[in-house]
């Protein structure tokens, strides 16, 4: 399917408006996923021609990604990644462990950001930070698309990883569902309950009355909202 490439056009409404010179793009992947942490990719690219394909990772398959995070790792000026563990988002909610994920991965650039470019309408991250948010962000910003492909890619592999390490999970298919909700995902839940890399605080646990007794107690609301705005129904 055809898209259209992303620009550095927000990337220089920036540098016109605010002064900012390093401005930072970032974008999340996991937010959504049963298991795992939450990643955060923060990526610097100047204003440079992008390479050819670039776009949001959702509308690559994993063999274009895969092929594009190699050229990219090597094209941008820099990039960092930040992480908030399964404990961290039980704990503090969806937001705060956004937050922090993101604080990581910028902390973690070998320069502060004089801007933040996130993908999305809210601003997780806040003061001290200077930030535009834009929507779709991920497809129309050189930056934020850089940092899409990056974090997915990566966590994919960390996923896979996981899944892969003995233990009884790979039943849960990890490289194959990243541990977002699959029908092999949900029938591993009920057979054999969740692993150490399962949020404990959602609401999947709900219809599994044998590991139900796992659930921890929300410290967020907004968790809860995600959660009900998201396809996390258990259908057997």
């Amino acid at each position: 399917m055809p898209y259209e490439a992303p620009t550095h056009t927000v990337e220089r409404s920036l540098r016109a408006t605010t002064g900012a010179k390093v401005i930072a793009g970032v974008d999340e992947v996991g937010r959504g996923a049963w298991a795992g942490p939450v990643t955060v990719c923060a990526a610097i690219t100047g204003l440079r021609r992008p390479p050819a394909g670039l776009t949001d990772s959702k509308l690559l398959t994993p063999k274009r990604r895969d092929a594009l995070v190699d050229v990219l790792e090597t094209w941008v000026t820099a990039y960092a990644l930040g992480d908030a563990s399964p404990e961290e988002i039980d704990e503090l909610g969806m937001t705060a462990a956004l937050r922090l994920a993101a604080e990581r991965a910028l902390g973690a650039l070998p320069v502060r950001p004089d801007a933040v470019i996130l993908d999305g309408k809210h601003d997780y991250l806040g003061a001290p930070w200077q930030v535009r948010t834009v929507i779709k962000g991920d497809q129309s910003c050189v930056a934020v698309a850089a940092a899409s492909v990056i974090a997915k890619v990566r966590r994919d592999r960390m996923m896979a990883d996981l899944g892969g390490q003995g233990g009884g999970f790979e039943e849960f298919a990890f490289a194959a569902n990243a541990g977002y909700p699959s029908p092999v995902h949900k029938a591993a839940l009920q057979e054999l309950g969740p692993t150490p890399y399962h949020r404990l605080s959602w609401s999947y646990l709900d219809a599994l009355p044998q590991w139900r007794h796992l659930k921890k107690v929300r410290r967020s609301e907004e968790s809860v909202e995600l959660e009900n705005g998201g396809q996390l129904g258990f259908d057997f």
